[in-house]
């Protein structure tokens, strides 16, 4: 059984990671459509700027947002003046960082699925009369439909475990930031903390297979799809 602390530390995890995904979808979509529909100049540029926290050290991704939207950066200030949104030291941060991160793997997902998706069947629905707003309702949007689930999986599975960002740019605190990655290294710090480590590892390693497990299953089964498709 997990303590009152330990849930607490469970459900602000979940939170996070809920409107981490939540938030970045749509944007993680409108790349990846742009980078799989669209050439132009500078589309390896954007391509290399969405891959970009994959390959950086996690701190200094959480440096930059601290840079960019901390209480002195230049979006952090127009938000807070603005809309009276704070990042730094505050959930909100952890959820930002979150984001960023998860943000290239739900690209790489959601890309891969419209690049699966055959266009003569977007070219034969404009030709039966549909706009191409209807054309990307009925076609384009339900063939991409297992993609953009299996990101929102792979995506909730990057954010329920991401560390470096968040504690650079949202700091560990209680109640606020301590998301699970935080509680279990603030635990390895106390003496006698091995018990809480191994309740929330555990936690930690049920939510992060059991989103893996979806995604492939949700991968396959979009597979699947896709082959009888084309044979029919």
């Amino acid at each position: 059984m997990l303590s009152p602390t330990e849930w607490q530390i469970v459900a602000l995890s979940l939170k996070v990671s809920v409107v981490a995904i939540a938030c970045v979808l749509p944007l993680a979509f409108a790349l990846a459509w742009v980078l799989a529909r669209k050439r132009f100049p500078g589309m390896l540029l954007l391509d290399a700027l969405v891959h970009l926290p994959l390959v950086l050290p996690p701190v200094v991704t959480g440096w930059l947002l601290l840079l960019s939207f901390g209480p002195r950066g230049p979006v952090g200030r127009l938000l807070n003046d603005a809309f009276g949104l704070a990042f730094s030291f505050h959930w909100t941060g952890a959820a930002l960082a979150a984001a960023v991160m998860a943000l290239p793997l739900m690209v790489r997902a959601i890309r891969l699925s419209i690049e699966a998706i055959d266009t003569r069947l977007e070219s034969a629905a404009r030709t039966l009369g549909a706009g191409p707003w209807e054309a990307f309702r009925r076609v384009t949007l339900p063939l991409a439909a297992p993609g953009v689930l299996a990101a929102l999986v792979l995506g909730f599975a990057r954010s329920i475990g991401e560390f470096g960002a968040t504690i650079t740019f949202a700091a560990n605190i209680p109640g606020e930031t301590r998301t699970l990655p935080l509680g279990i290294y603030t635990a390895l710090q106390v003496p006698g903390g091995e018990t809480q480590v191994t309740r929330l590892a555990l936690v930690s390693v049920a939510l992060s297979l059991g989103a893996l497990v979806v995604s492939e299953w949700l991968a396959r089964r979009g597979a699947a799809g896709e082959r009888k498709g084309h044979v029919l």
